[in-house]
């Protein structure tokens, strides 16, 4: 399994911990695992965490929030300045303020693209991924399986890797 550089170590220090994951599909819109997953980052290993199910509402105003989804179906030229907010604003803090990357994917992430893209990104840009999958091996996307640094079958065991990793200083 890769792991943090010393170098690498310090420099992720200063960046934040970014939770990909289905939102658009998944049926909480992805919101219990992350928040279960940013207390564990921010309260056991005191790191930062960007969610990007918070954030996605932080990047409109009450007139998109209400008709966002909508407009993808209905109204292209309204939707599009919104969904390019986001996706800008998701991939600038992943390629630039991304120390780490953890990934759940599940049945629900093959119905979109955003979480393949960040991945692909990740990989582009050697930010390391942790991946998490709840579905059988075999049902794995390789190009995920390929932009992963780890794989883990749930987050117990990703949760003793991470320990394991900040209690030798590489995170």
């Amino acid at each position: 399994m890769a792991r943090l550089s010393p170098g690498a170590a310090d420099a992720a220090a200063r960046k934040s911990v970014y939770l990909a994951g289905a939102i658009e599909y998944a049926p909480d819109g992805g919101k219990a695992w992350r928040r279960e997953m940013a207390d564990f980052l921010s309260g056991e290993l005191s790191l930062g965490v960007f969610d990007p199910c918070v954030n996605e509402l932080d990047l409109m105003n009450a007139e998109e929030k209400r008709h966002f989804r909508a407009w993808k179906q209905h109204d292209r030229a309204r939707f599009l300045p919104v969904i390019h907010r986001i996706i800008d604003h998701d991939l600038d803090r992943l390629v630039n303020h991304t120390a780490f990357v953890v990934c759940l994917w599940d049945e629900h992430v093959s119905r979109g693209a955003g979480t393949a893209g960040e991945l692909t990104m990740a990989y582009v840009h050697r930010v390391p991924v942790y991946l998490v999958r709840t579905i059988p091996p075999s049902d794995l996307s390789s190009w995920a399986a390929g932009c992963a640094t780890g794989v883990f079958d749930d987050f117990g065991a990703l949760k003793d890797f991470l320990r394991a990793e900040r209690a030798a200083g590489r995170i």
